[in-house]
């Protein structure tokens, strides 16, 4: 055999060698996340195994249900939460590993109808009328919910408005809500409605932050994901340049 010869198979060899032992050590995390989050964490998935050859099995629903679900023994690995409390309730249960809780987006709100032109760019057809059926995500298990209340409250509009509520189970079923015509307008998350970084259908009033209690959206470690490689692996790809670039995209802030 000649040397060149002798020296191409030993690379290929060796790259056949490296591609097992790279396979065999890669894992997977079952992650339950919160269904505003569905196009920037699929996306970032995607991102995720390519660098790091884990996958991640992603379950989208009601941060509330997520809860209710773990702590009752669930197998999900990895939280990632609409809002900071229900982290933090799981890290007292000890149903989350202490200390690996953080804010990986904080959400905004926009109020948005499938009809072009129906929803001013401030907002004034909530006190204006014109509307049968306002949708919302249940307050009581959506943190995007309980913003929506947090803005009609301060806008001294809620009891006037609460009869023609149309609630969501969770903000993905309130998006479903608008977009089919079962509510004329309703609030959902401003990454449901972004395309390109704008809105691209229909017309909306992106919610200043002002009028609801900020949307810090943690992600935590579950305890059930402890010895898995791939759970902890994807909550350090959610902090990388590349997940925060995707994050930003969809319409999230950052926190510092």
């Amino acid at each position: 055999m000649s040397i060149s010869r002798f020296l191409s198979l030993w690379t290929v060899l060796i790259g056949a060698a490296f591609t097992c032992g790279s396979s065999a050590h890669a894992d997977t995390t079952l992650a339950a996340v919160a269904s505003n989050f569905t196009q920037p964490m699929t996306e970032i998935a995607e991102a995720f195994e390519k660098a790091t050859g884990h996958s991640a099995k992603l379950s989208f629903g009601s941060s509330g249900k997520f809860v209710a679900q773990i702590e009752n023994g669930a197998p999900f690995e990895v939280f990632l939460s609409a809002d900071d409390e229900k982290p933090a309730q799981l890290e007292q249960s000890k149903q989350a590993v202490a200390g690996t809780r953080f804010t990986y987006a904080i959400g905004k709100l926009v109020l948005w109808s499938a009809k072009p032109g129906f929803v001013d760019d401030q907002g004034a057809i909530l006190g204006n009328g014109g509307f049968k059926h306002l949708a919302l995500a249940d307050p009581k298990l959506a943190p995007y919910g309980a913003a929506a209340v947090d803005v009609l409250k301060n806008k001294g509009l809620l009891d006037a408005l609460k009869p023609s509520f149309v609630l969501g189970e969770n903000i993905s079923q309130t998006h479903q809500f608008i977009s089919t015509g079962n509510a004329e307008l309703g609030f959902i998350a401003l990454s449901q409605a972004l395309k390109d970084g704008k809105i691209a259908e229909g017309s909306g009033w992106v919610v200043p932050e002002a009028l609801h209690a900020p949307i810090r959206q943690d992600a935590v470690l579950l305890t059930k994901g402890a010895e898995n490689p791939a759970a902890p692996a994807l909550l350090q790809f959610l902090k990388s340049a590349e997940a925060r670039a995707i994050i930003q995209k969809y319409g999230y802030d950052l926190a510092e």
